[in-house]
Formats: structure tokens, sequence, C-alpha cells
């Protein structure tokens, strides 16, 4: 009887908290870890560059800090698009998206998977303006018949470039 009792009031207190944050927003804004000029759920962009799709974003939430022109991402995917036609897949837990240059940098279960391999490391950052990939942190990567790890990485994904530094 008592866990009874103890589960209806644990979901009286929820519905009780969610309602205040319907009826109250800006209370529920301010309550949110980033003081954030925005907050949205499911994001989507994509970048152009001469009428070309570059690449695509999506990522469950956002929060967008309008002083430092970025936008802070949740659970996000990316998809580059290079030259020849191939898709580049990248997934994390966090990234940050600079507004202004749209770069990216993504920490958390860094995932890269193109049709040759799947790349795995912590944290990644790409640079918009000349479409690199760079992995500062350990990198593994796998494929068909091989397996290789290096100290960091650089994807040129305009040139299809790849280059391994440091105990490869």
């Amino acid at each position: 009887m008592v866990t009874v009792l103890m589960a209806i009031c644990a979901v009286a207190f929820i519905f009780i908290m969610y309602r205040r944050a319907a009826i109250d927003p800006e209370e529920f804004i301010a309550s949110s870890p980033f003081k954030a000029d925005l907050s949205i759920g499911e994001v989507h962009q994509i970048a152009t560059r001469n009428g070309r799709k570059e690449w695509h974003l999506d990522a469950d939430s956002a929060h967008y800090l309008n002083a430092e022109k970025k936008l802070i991402l949740q659970d996000i995917s990316m998809t580059f698009f290079m030259e020849n036609q191939r898709e580049v897949l990248l997934t994390a837990r966090r990234g940050v998206l600079m507004t202004e240059t749209k770069n990216v940098v993504v920490d958390g279960d860094v995932v890269l998977i193109s049709d040759e391999a799947r790349m795995t490391t912590e944290k990644l950052s790409y640079a918009h303006e000349s479409r690199v990939l760079v992995a500062d942190s350990p990198v593994n990567i796998r494929g068909d018949a091989y397996q290789l790890t290096a100290e960091s990485m650089s994807l040129d994904l305009a040139g299809e470039r790849v280059e391994f530094n440091g105990d490869v």
C-alpha cells in the first residue's frame, strides 16, 4: 500500500513540475544548465557553398548562446557530402557549432563512418572553410580487412586525403 501511495505521489509531483514548466516557460528556461538565449529540440541545419550541399546536421536539442555565436548540441548526427557523391556520417553525444564560421567541435563517443571504414575517437573538430576533420585524440579505424590506430588524424574532405600521426 505504501509503495502504491509513493508511486502516485511521484507521478503527481512530475505532472505538477511539467505543468508548471508549460505555464511559466521563462522559469523553465532559467533553470536550464546553459544560459541560452534560445533552447529548442530536434535541430536540422544544412550548409551549402556555391549552391552545393556540403553537410547537414541533426541534433536532439540545441541551446543558442547569442553573445558567443554558438549552438550547443546534444546527440548529433552529421552527414558530409564528398565531391565523388560519397557520404561520411559522423555521430557524437555533444557538440558546439560556431554559427558565424560553421566550424564544429564534437565529443563523446565520436564515430565517423564511410563506405570503407569506421573510425572511433573521443573528440573531433571540423573546419568548415577548409573542409577538414581533425581528431587530436587517439583514433581507432576498422575496415573490412584492416585495423589501424593512431594518436591523431586529419581527414581532408575536399581532397579525400587522410593523414595519421603518432604511433600509427
